[in-house]
């Protein structure tokens, strides 16, 4: 975005924002916050701003499990638990997952024969071979789409150190293409992505939904995401209800 569109899209002078690039001119708390909405910064990345024109950071990061958050971690709750018998996952902005439905630990096991996962993060998941990786039969499909995610997360907040490693680290393990040590600006996403997760041969083919927090006005609800799967077709939906049926009845999965 150039410094004139910007200014445009802001409503203030090119003259004025110019200084305000080059430190001729000190902008106000409101100017700071114009600027943040004007570019869709993400509440941590506002804060950050904030600080450095030096005012006090606005949002509030509250961890999930205090009283304050009580009411958002119910609804969390209620939506994992009304997406069975498919899985349902919550992730931060780091895809670690914060909670799971029972669905999602039972599909995973039944993929990879009994074996707990060594990962609580869903880009380990899926890159480490010796994770869920080796069950996942679209991988290359699966994997370019999380790449494009983490390029989009780090160039969106470039301070992220955390961000950028595990995007080091997922292009680091075995068999990653070279070219997505790019990022495809000019890639159009498609509108819909399936993930063939296969045992032997049963397959369970899913899309998937992310729910967010629309009028988050606190650092950790804003960088939440709730993902649903959905089956695709009537094997998927009977692998998941005869899943949930054996768990019901105590059976070894």
């Amino acid at each position: 975005m150039s410094q004139l569109d910007l200014a445009l899209e802001a409503g203030v002078s090119a003259r004025h924002m110019s200084c305000v690039e080059t430190g001729k001119a000190q902008p106000s708390r409101e100017m700071v916050m114009r600027l943040a909405d004007t570019l869709d910064m993400p509440l941590r990345e506002r804060n950050a701003l904030l600080v450095a024109a030096g005012y006090a950071p606005k949002y509030p990061e509250s961890a999930l499990a205090t009283p304050a958050l009580a009411q958002v971690r119910r609804a969390i709750e209620f939506i994992l638990a009304q997406q069975e018998p498919y899985p349902a996952f919550l992730l931060n902005r780091h895809w670690d997952v914060l909670m799971a439905n029972r669905a999602a630990q039972r599909v995973n096991a039944y993929v990879m024969h009994g074996r707990q996962s060594p990962h609580t993060n869903m880009i380990r998941q899926i890159f480490d071979p010796d994770d869920l990786r080796a069950a996942v039969a679209n991988w290359e499909e699966v994997a370019g789409v999380l790449i494009r995610h983490l390029h989009g997360e780090v160039a969106a907040s470039p301070t992220d150190e955390k961000a950028r490693a595990l995007l080091d680290e997922a292009l680091a393990y075995p068999g990653v293409p070279a070219r997505w040590r790019r990022r495809e600006l000019d890639h159009a996403p498609r509108p819909l992505i399936t993930t063939v997760l296969r045992r032997d041969d049963d397959e369970f083919h899913f899309f998937s939904t992310i729910t967010k927090f629309g009028t988050a006005r606190d650092v950790t609800i804003d960088e939440l995401h709730i993902e649903c799967c959905f089956p695709v077709d009537e094997a998927t939906i009977a692998h998941c209800r005869r899943l949930a049926h054996d768990d019901a009845n105590g059976a070894a999965i």
